[in-house]
């Protein structure tokens, strides 16, 4: 058995195939998810970044920080 493992070891890096493990990654579809969760988050993001709120207050920050540099 430990020749066994050390050969699956050699031959395609770290694959345990001791323990039978069969989920070594992330499917297709588990990918599709993490992007469809990524691509909203930077959709709220922005919509957020837009707001006119934050503006202001970015450009409040600004103006302070350059006020008071002067």
């Amino acid at each position: 058995m430990w020749l066994m493992t050390r050969w699956l070891l050699t031959l395609g890096g770290w694959v345990d195939r001791r323990v039978g493990s069969r989920e070594a990654g992330m499917s297709t579809a588990e990918y599709a998810v993490g992007i469809v969760a990524a691509v909203s988050m930077a959709a709220a993001l922005i919509a957020v970044a837009r707001s006119d709120a934050v503006r202001g207050a970015i450009a409040r920050l600004i103006q302070d920080a350059l006020g008071s540099a002067g």
